[in-house]
């Protein structure tokens, strides 16, 4: 089980790697080139019970989306759960998720693309033998790294649900096509 500070250093690493290969490439890639994209994220997700009990899963999430513009892109993302936890002698998963999102990119000349996430996710939380299902705004932020042309890697931070009794946070890694 990872800790939230071994997953911190993981991501920052992984940000480091993913810098240190795209600074050999120059200008050779321009951020926020239309089209058609698809991708997948693994996200460590974060299940706070309204500060009474905290759960760590793990996600596998697709998603599939189109650059309206340069700045502008929609998205619709679906994902389950891969990895669950255990709190106070329960087993707690996320089951699913899926929604609909825009993306707002800060196009540069570079191949590092920062970008802010806001949308509606569906989601459905296990708690032992309790089900919710439930849906809820959603945003986050992130950043593309470009690795070739047509191909990038992201990290971004996700608040998918947010409700009296639950919170979902995740932080995601991910690879990415352009078409």
């Amino acid at each position: 089980m990872m800790t939230k500070k071994s997953l911190l250093m993981a991501s920052i690493a992984t940000a480091g790697i993913a810098m240190a290969s795209t600074a050999s490439a120059q200008d050779m890639y321009k951020s926020g080139v239309g089209g058609l994209y698809a991708g997948v994220n693994y996200t460590f997700m974060n299940a706070d019970f309204d500060g009474i009990a905290d759960a760590d899963v793990g996600t596998l999430s697709g998603k599939v989306g189109v650059m309206a513009t340069e700045y502008f892109g929609v998205e619709a993302r679906a994902g389950f759960g891969v990895d669950d936890d255990r709190v106070g002698g329960a087993d707690v998963s996320l089951d699913n998720f899926f929604g609909g999102y825009a993306t707002v990119n800060m196009v540069n000349e570079s191949p590092v693309t920062p970008y802010a996430v806001l949308g509606f996710t569906r989601t459905e939380v296990e708690v032992g033998s309790l089900a919710d299902d439930d849906s809820d705004f959603s945003y986050g932020a992130g950043v593309n790294f470009a690795f070739a042309q047509n191909l990038s890697a992201n990290l971004e931070y996700m608040r998918y649900y947010d409700d009296s009794d639950v919170t979902l946070d995740g932080i995601g890694l991910g690879m990415q096509v352009n078409f």
